[in-house]
C-alpha cells in the first residue's frame, strides 16, 4: 500500500522542529478524513502553543475517528456482498457525513477554547 502521508503533506508546512516533536500528531491530523488541508494546517501551526491537555484532547479525537473509521469500513465490507454498489456508498457516505459533523462539532469546541486561553494569557500580559 503507498504512504500517502507525503502527497498529504506535500501542500502542508511542517517545519521539522515541530514535525519531530509532534510526530504522532501530525500524523493522526495529516490523515484526518474530517478535516480539508486548511484546517489540518492551522492544527499543525497552534501544536506548539498547545497545552498538555489540548494535546490529549486533539490525539483522542483524531484516534478516536480513525477508530471508528476504521470500524465502519470494516462493518460495511460485509455488508457490501449483501446490496448493490450504489446503495453501499450511500449508506456510507451519509455515515461518514454523520460522524464528521460530531467531530467537527468536537473541534470547533476545542477552537473556541483555545482561542479563549490565548485571549486570557493576551490579558494576563497586557495587565502585567
Amino acid at each position: 500500500m503507498p504512504d500517502d502521508s507525503s502527497a498529504a503533506s506535500s501542500q502542508l508546512i511542517i517545519p521539522d522542529d515541530i514535525q519531530k516533536q509532534f510526530a504522532d500528531v501530525i500524523g493522526l491530523i495529516i490523515h484526518s478524513e474530517s478535516m480539508n488541508d486548511t484546517e489540518r494546517q492551522y492544527w499543525i501551526n497552534i501544536l506548539p502553543i498547545m497545552t498538555p491537555e489540548q494535546l490529549a484532547n486533539l490525539r483522542e479525537i483524531l484516534t478516536t475517528e480513525r477508530t471508528q473509521l476504521a470500524a465502519i469500513d470494516a462493518q460495511y465490507a460485509k455488508a457490501i456482498d449483501k446490496m448493490g454498489q450504489q446503495e453501499f456508498v450511500k449508506q456510507v457516505g451519509e455515515e461518514r457525513a454523520r460522524k464528521s459533523a460530531v467531530r467537527t462539532q468536537a473541534e470547533t469546541s476545542a477552537k473556541s477554547q483555545e482561542d479563549q486561553t490565548a485571549e486570557d494569557l493576551l490579558k494576563h500580559i497586557e495587565k502585567a
